[in-house]
Formats: structure tokens, C-alpha cells, sequence
């Protein structure tokens, strides 16, 4: 495991609590280098939205922790977000809570990109409505998705 994987899992295991017991869910934890050095990204998601104010709190809260345990033995810039109207769709969690919208999804064998209507997860198998037919995918083939941004006119 990558170094910078490492950090991730270990940073969601200490953070985790924090950001769930705010009322929040942890979506991911990334750390990468970027221009700006360092960057170590917590992104978190409520239903009822994520605030400015929402994202200081638990930035004071896990920068605290992460200062007492030490995790990161070199410089970096923590920032709290929410995920976005684009946001990657990862776990089974993800897309039930968007069922019946559209989402892109990319496969492991396959650079070529689906477009389907989340219908249901189950037993970690996603049920997509692909014009009049329903498609199957297991989540462990797929490489990418993303909820299809739909604007009304």
C-alpha cells in the first residue's frame, strides 16, 4: 500500500467518529501533493448541506487530533469540504441515496463511459436502467461515477 493510501485509511479510522457524531457522514479522506504542498482533504456530506460553518468545526476538531496523534510527520494544509454537485460516487451507500437519477459510470475493462438510471443496489451489484433495459454491474468493476447534472429549463 502507497504511502499516501496508508495516511488516508489511517486518518478516516481517527476522524470518522468525529465527523459522525457532528451529524455528518465522512465521505472521503484523500492526500496528495498539489501546488500548494501538501494537502490533506476531509470531505464530509449531510443531507440537509454542509455550511462554511460546518466545515471550520470539524476542521478545528480534526486538526487538533491530528496534531495530538502525530499521523503526518511532515507539513501539510487540511481542508474540510463538502462533496459538490459532482461528487464520486463510490459505496453502496452512495448510490441508493440517488436512486432514480442518472449517474456515468466507468468499468474497470473499459475506458468507454455508461450512462444509466441508478434503480437499486444489491448485494454490492448496481442496477442501472439503461433506455428499456435493466443492467447489472458489481461494484467492486467499477473505476468511476458520477451523478449526471441535470439542469431544468
Amino acid at each position: 500500500m502507497a504511502f499516501n493510501e496508508l495516511v488516508e485509511k489511517q486518518v478516516a479510522k481517527l476522524v470518522e467518529p468525529i465527523v459522525t457524531e457532528a451529524g455528518f457522514e465522512l465521505v472521503e479522506v484523500q492526500y496528495r501533493g498539489e501546488a500548494i504542498g501538501q494537502v490533506l482533504r476531509i470531505v464530509i456530506f449531510s443531507e440537509s448541506g454542509i455550511s462554511l460553518g460546518d466545515c471550520g468545526k470539524i476542521s478545528k476538531e480534526v486538526g487538533y487530533l491530528l496534531e495530538i496523534e502525530d499521523l503526518i510527520d511532515q507539513a501539510y494544509h487540511l481542508e474540510v469540504s463538502s462533496p459538490g454537485l459532482d461528487r464520486p460516487l463510490k459505496v453502496a451507500r452512495d448510490f441508493q441515496r440517488y436512486r432514480g437519477r442518472k449517474v456515468t459510470i466507468i468499468l474497470t475493462d473499459s475506458s468507454d463511459k455508461i450512462v444509466g438510471t441508478i434503480e437499486d443496489v444489491l448485494d454490492d451489484v448496481l442496477i442501472l436502467q439503461i433506455e428499456n433495459e435493466k443492467e447489472r454491474f458489481p461494484l467492486s468493476d467499477i473505476v468511476k461515477a458520477r451523478l449526471v447534472i441535470e439542469f431544468n429549463k
